[in-house]
């Protein structure tokens, strides 16, 4: 199998399962973009509220190209990349909204294999922070907790991260391990498709709003695990990675 073409409309399903110290989980249907960071989709005029892509909404200088900034991130990193293709997964702004819990950016070599991976990972607070990863051949890595997500979770414990490579389907996970335990694990699946015009609007017409529905979701099952009194760890200003460079 090899990567599908681009850009590309992935229908998921998102799972989230915490089982420490109080057990709950939800899953709900979304959709995200697969695209090449050097060729962003431009829609048609009517349809460009649908979907949009912004330099801002991710790692870097907002007045750089996603490329730049990824290149950045990785040099500052000690990581050398010499340039091939880099794709990214993430959310589209729908009717200037936006909202990536994850973004993924697989950065290739001239030949297509995974040299690199930057998991970005977005706070409902408006934080975020990119993890770099190395993966083994089945795209499979680990990093230390180094950012707070949940406000009842702290940053200790590490990430055991699968986020292969999408081809005809697109399967992640990410586990929070900590002391011989997973307290908490999100499963993102979903097929790929190719993004046409008839597919862009079929889609948005089954799931209209999909960032601003996953940002209620995520709030909404904070709200219901507060009032069941589960405990909120104290949280601390992140500092953006930018801005230690």
């Amino acid at each position: 199998m090899s990567m599908p073409s681009l850009p590309a409309i992935i229908h998921t399903n998102i799972r989230h399962v915490r089982t420490e110290p109080m057990r709950n989980a939800f899953e709900y249907r979304s959709y995200s973009w697969l695209v090449d960071v050097d060729k962003l989709p431009v829609l048609p005029k009517p349809l460009r509220p649908l979907a949009g892509f912004n330099t801002g909404d991710h790692l870097g200088d907002s007045t750089k190209t996603l490329r730049g900034n990824v290149e950045a991130f990785l040099a500052s990193n000690n990581t050398d990349y010499s340039g091939g293709r880099i794709v990214m997964l993430a959310n589209a702004r729908v009717l200037g909204y936006v909202f990536n819990p994850l973004s993924v950016f697989w950065c290739l070599d001239d030949v297509g294999n995974v040299v690199a991976v930057v998991a970005e990972v977005h706070n409902t607070y408006g934080e975020r922070h990119c993890y770099l990863l190395n993966p083994d051949d089945r795209g499979s890595a680990r990093t230390s907790k180094a950012f707070y997500v949940s406000p009842f979770n702290d940053v200790s414990g590490e990430y055991r991260m699968h986020l292969p490579l999408p081809e005809e389907s697109l399967n992640l996970s990410i586990v929070l391990a900590r002391d011989g335990q997973a307290p908490f694990v999100a499963t993102v699946s979903g097929r790929c498709s190719p993004a046409t015009t008839r597919e862009i609007l079929r889609t948005a017409l089954a799931i209209p709003l999909a960032p601003l529905r996953a940002s209620a979701q995520i709030r909404y099952q904070g709200i219901r695990l507060w009032a069941k009194r589960l405990p909120i760890v104290p949280r601390s200003r992140h500092q953006p990675q930018e801005a230690v460079q």
